[in-house]
């Protein structure tokens, strides 16, 4: 919060973003496995730090090498054996492509994203943060469909829990970054209901209700009309697991758009059916009305 803070005071950003760079590929050697902890530590932080520089200062970066500099980096951790640093990596490599512009970040996203070269969690983590980033809107159609698909692909992986659950989130900001959000949800509802429905860990029915609520901050109205979205999302709120319940009251809070009134609780009840219109109500009223924000990092 700090350096977000200092960052539009600050002048000389390209010395910050070359010593980030440098420190964030980590140590070469490690001697035992307490240092080989803290060296991930130092070097996690390092990329959000990185991240962070970007988000708020990038622009201001004066030597053409700065930022390409940033994105080779992230580029390489995003392949690291540590997922602490990927998903950290990914944030760096989401910024970097925002500054650098549409044309270099489709090159990073065939090259990287696509090509199959990096391990399916980095590759998730990837695909989420470049298309919450601005750019991820201006991508070719063709480009975007090809990150749509590999999305879908990651959230099945049911060997690689992590990249099911990054990929959640890749679900996520490819709809909300969709430029036709009704074709691409036709595509994607089938697995997400799959997920929402299905005897998933906490941490998956979590990470869906996450992604879920990425995709609103992108596009806000974009779930008002889903009833089974919206059925499903009621049914996890209601779980006898309180950290899936939390998750789900607080997509539900933005999908109904609670703070602007009951227009989108009415339009629910107007869908639903006796049952879940009674549950709803309930829910709306008791928990839903008593929330007054999401902050969630994109």
């Amino acid at each position: 919060h700090a350096l977000s803070l200092l960052m539009p005071l600050s002048t000389r950003v390209d010395p910050l973003i070359k010593e980030l760079v440098s420190a964030s590929y980590g140590k070469e050697t490690v001697n035992n496995s307490g240092e080989a902890a803290g060296a991930i530590a130092v070097q996690t932080a390092t990329l959000e730090a990185l991240a962070t520089v970007l988000k708020h200062g990038g622009k201001k970066a004066k030597q053409k090498e700065s930022i390409p500099s940033a994105l080779e980096a992230s580029e390489e951790l995003l392949d690291h054996e540590n997922d602490g640093v990927r998903e950290a990596a990914s944030k760096a490599f989401g910024q970097a492509c925002d500054i650098l512009g549409v044309d270099a970040t489709s090159e990073a996203v065939e090259s990287v994203l696509l090509s199959g070269s990096i391990n399916s969690h980095g590759r998730a983590c990837g695909i989420h943060r470049v298309l919450v980033a601005s750019v991820g809107k201006e991508l070719d159609a063709g480009i975007h469909q090809k990150l749509q698909e590999s999305a879908i692909k990651l959230v099945a992986e049911k060997e690689d829990t992590n990249a099911r659950e990054a990929g959640c989130l890749a679900i996520g900001a490819a709809l909300g970054s969709s430029s036709d959000a009704a074709k691409t949800f036709k595509k994607f509802q089938p697995r997400i209901l799959a997920v929402m429905e299905g005897k998933e860990s906490i941490e998956v029915h979590k990470a869906m209700a996450r992604g879920l609520r990425i995709a609103v901050r992108l596009e806000p109205h974009i779930f008002e009309d889903n009833l089974p979205i919206l059925d499903a999302a009621l049914k996890l709120a209601l779980t006898s697991q309180q950290r899936v319940q939390l998750e789900y009251n607080d997509f539900l809070w933005m999908a109904l758009d609670v703070k602007a009134g009951e227009v989108g609780l009415d339009k629910y009840l107007k869908m639903a059916n006796f049952e879940q219109s009674r549950s709803m109500k309930s829910l709306y009223s008791k928990v839903l009305t008593r929330i007054k924000s999401v902050n969630d990092d994109l």
